[in-house]
């Protein structure tokens, strides 16, 4: 009980700790993702505008998808698309990276003091990066389209707590798998695919047949995905007791997956 009392106090406190670590990590992260290029961080802009364009022309116009009766412009499709996708490419970044983090730095694996458990934190805030400029793209275009955005958008960082945390506990575990199976990358890869045409973005829940539905609740993402529309397009506050059971659930997965991660560290010097 005291060791599992302890990792869970190491959890907490790690990303305290080495935050200064982690902001030093990410801006590298960032910044080197970008170096050479001749827009450099502008890409980071114009790549979520062009998907916007993209997609909308794809489902608006070419397969003339419509959310519902009444919000079938394609300026309200897009930012309903829009809405579902920024958090789908939060999930993908951090998840389809987790797999290769630690082989990608592996000269920290045999540095006894470098905590490698935040590895996956800085994944996860450069990800953040990229979700914070898509969010910009879209209230932009919003103000533009619509007018001012609905009071419920403030409500997004609760949003992104549980998902947050269901990002950092699987990173942690695919992580820890990527490093003993090579493989594990490519498959979460072919996974993440699969989950974006499962996933609620192109289409509203109620477009589903009823016999369907229930089968949406075992995708992990649409719960986000239709909460994240409804504070920031629809102005809906989420029922409160599905969201702090979401919440603890997350967390717990969080914390599983930093245990998993912890137990698993002490072998990657050997396979690495």
């Amino acid at each position: 009980m005291n060791a599992l009392l302890k990792m869970t106090w190491q959890c907490i406190k790690s990303p305290v700790s080495n935050r200064r670590l982690i902001y030093t990590l990410t801006r590298r992260e960032v910044i080197s993702r970008y170096r050479g290029s001749v827009l450099g961080l502008l890409w980071s802009f114009f790549t979520p505008v062009l998907m916007l364009v993209v997609y909308t022309f794809i489902f608006s116009v070419v397969f003339q998808a419509k959310w519902s009766e009444g919000h079938t412009s394609k300026s309200s499709f897009a930012l309903l698309l829009f809405s579902g996708l920024i958090i789908f490419n939060l999930f993908s970044e951090c998840i389809n990276r987790a797999p290769g983090i630690i082989l990608a730095n592996s000269n920290y694996v045999k540095k006894v003091i470098f905590p490698l458990e935040i590895l996956p934190w800085v994944n996860l805030c450069a990800a953040m990066f990229h979700f914070a400029i898509s969010c910009i793209v879209w209230i932009t275009f919003y103000v533009f389209e619509v007018g001012v955005p609905h009071l419920t958008i403030l409500l997004l960082p609760f949003i992104l707590l549980p998902l947050m945390f269901m990002i950092m506990g699987i990173s942690w575990i695919l992580a820890s798998l990527g490093v003993y199976l090579r493989d594990v990358s490519q498959i979460v890869g072919i996974l993440t695919m699969v989950l974006m045409f499962l996933s609620p973005i192109f289409f509203p829940t109620s477009a589903l047949p009823d016999s369907v539905r229930p089968l949406l609740s075992l995708n992990p993402l649409a719960h986000f995905i239709e909460q994240t529309r409804d504070v920031m397009y629809w102005g809906k506050v989420p029922e409160f007791f599905p969201y702090i059971k979401g919440l603890i659930i997350n967390a717990i997965l969080a914390w599983l997956g930093y245990l998993w991660f912890q137990k698993t560290r002490k072998g990657f010097a050997d396979v690495i």
